[in-house]
């Protein structure tokens, strides 16, 4: 699209187009309307050539951003000083039209940032303004897989520990009480080293994904570390807690026979602890009820003894 400039205009345009390339390039009026834009507007679903009433730029907007988008451009053109600098970029989401074969349309939400600058007459007077449309879905993309991994173990996809963390504080502020269990497959060091990593990473994410369904609906589950498991239990009683952590024991002792010499025989060992007013105070309760059962030869579930030492149980299975 040939779009006619004076000079002003095609400097600013000349540093806009210096920031980036493929963006959409667009020319407002000194109300904000879209008077030109280049041709990749209608990637977005806009042909301004077949519209009867140009849109404002507050129009590409989804609905809930129209009033942050008309008060950004408005903001503009009150302090921008005289088109020698680029306002901040404007996060915003805009509604696509896909036209499909149908003839249907979809809309689908995509985020796109919004730069302008304005252009001023001989006079000094604000004729409009030149801006440029970016998307940023690919950066969006970027920081959700940066908050993933932050969130998340990638072996099994499971909340890693700092996740399960904020989930036993939040737990904590609910004063609804509750067990945690802490879960982990017996003498994995020696699957390890007679098996290999693969092996074992393959053990691992197994037994991940035979906690997920073993899981019952209010309950979170996260992987502690390499190949430990916790689970937040809200409102369990110790009694609750301790029939289902056996159940999942026995369930995974069963499904995991030796097939042959050439395949590990799995189980796996659990410790309880109520929930207490402190996340560090809990989790090393958890621990210590693990190792308790551990100590025991595995296949148990075990709770650690109380700071006020009113119980201490390990059961057998």
């Amino acid at each position: 699209m040939n779009i006619n400039m004076n000079d002003q205009e095609g400097a600013a345009l000349h540093g806009l187009l210096q920031e980036t390339s493929g963006d959409i390039v667009l020319r407002l009026d000194e109300k904000g309307f879209i008077r030109h834009a280049s041709d990749n507007i209608k990637n977005i679903g806009y042909d301004l050539s077949q519209m009867l009433l140009l849109p404002h730029i507050a129009d590409l907007a989804e609905i809930e951003y129209t009033e942050e988008v008309s008060a950004y451009t408005t903001r503009v053109f009150e302090t921008d000083d005289g088109g020698n600098a680029i306002a901040d970029w404007l996060e915003f989401p805009i509604g696509q039209h896909c036209e499909e074969k149908t003839m249907s349309f979809e809309r689908r939400r995509a985020w796109y940032a919004l730069s302008l600058r304005t252009v001023r007459d001989d006079g000094s007077e604000v004729t409009g303004a030149l801006g440029l449309l970016r998307s940023v879905e690919r950066l969006r993309a970027l920081e959700g897989e940066v908050f993933s991994r932050a969130l998340f173990d990638p072996l099994t996809g499971l909340a890693n520990r700092h996740a399960f963390r904020a989930a036993l504080r939040r737990q904590i502020s609910s004063d609804e009480g509750g067990t945690v269990a802490l879960f982990e497959v017996d003498r994995m060091r020696a699957i390890f080293m007679q098996y290999g990593q693969r092996t074992a990473d393959e053990i691992i994410w197994g037994f991940a994904k035979f906690l997920e369904a073993m899981v019952q609906p209010g309950y979170e589950l996260a992987q502690f570390d390499g190949e430990r498991f916790c689970v937040i239990l809200p409102g369990q009683s110790g009694a609750e807690a301790r029939r289902w952590a056996q159940e999942v024991l026995q369930t995974f002792g069963s499904l995991t026979v030796a097939t042959s010499s050439k395949t590990p025989q799995l189980s796996a060992t659990a410790g309880l602890t109520r929930i207490e007013s402190c996340v560090d105070q809990t989790l090393k309760q958890a621990e210590v009820s693990l190792v308790m059962a551990r100590a025991r030869g595995g296949m148990q579930v075990a709770e650690c003894e109380y700071p006020d030492g009113r119980r201490k149980r390990s059961n057998s299975l």
